[in-house]
């Protein structure tokens, strides 16, 4: 399966490199999910969501909110990354709003979630069933900053997007998965991890655990 590029309407192959993309594979409990994240276009976004991946702070967090429309419950997006885990957290990245990147919100696209002010996403992520233009930046609606595709695995992200929801508050409520789908490990697929220097505080907890 090839996700298309909105700019060019080509194909986004899974299985081979494409210039200014990088593949990341986020391998789940129910499955895999392989992603283009477009650095030319978002660069800044991009290099932040890959910093998260070569520093393995999204091995072991959760896809942990599913969106389904009223009006069509097999559309609307899925939701996942660091939630409140303030130790895998890195500074906040700068806006990229789509009407400078290009990169609208379509089917299969992938987008950082953030709080109700600019330049505030840090480590969580959501991926879109069905296009959701409303997403998309217009006048001083800022938007959120879409930043690549899903090149495979589709159907992994319509399974998440069907987990059994309740709770959460404001516009998540009855959104929240009620078994939340752990992201086993984020990776690289083309070019070299570039990991940041910086600490890894929520691997401390993990190695008391082991040590006992």
């Amino acid at each position: 399966m090839a996700a298309l590029h909105p700019a060019s309407a080509l194909p986004i192959p899974a299985n081979r490199p494409t210039p200014g993309y990088t593949r990341v594979a986020i391998e789940t409990s129910v499955g895999t999910i392989i992603v283009a994240v477009d650095q030319k276009r978002a660069p800044r976004t991009s290099a932040n969501f890959l910093t998260y991946v070569d520093d393995g702070r999204f091995d072991g967090v959760t896809f942990y909110r599913a969106a389904r429309r009223k009006s069509d419950a097999g559309q609307g997006l899925i939701q996942g990354g660091i939630d409140t885990d303030l130790r895998r957290s890195l500074t906040p990245v700068r806006h990229e709003p789509t009407n400078q990147t290009g990169i609208r919100h379509l089917d299969a696209t992938l987008s950082m979630a953030r709080p109700d002010r600019p330049n505030s996403a840090t480590g969580n992520f959501f991926i879109t069933v069905g296009a959701t233009p409303n997403m998309d930046a217009r006048g001083a609606y800022i938007g959120y900053a879409a930043f690549g595709h899903v090149v495979a695995g589709m159907d992994v992200v319509r399974k998440i997007l069907a987990a059994p929801t309740c709770c959460g508050t404001g516009p998540m409520r009855g959104q929240m998965i009620v078994r939340p789908i752990v992201i086993k490990r984020a990776r690289r697929i083309d070019g070299r991890a570039n990991p940041s220097r910086g600490p890894k505080p929520w691997l401390l907890g993990m190695t008391r655990k082991i040590q006992r």
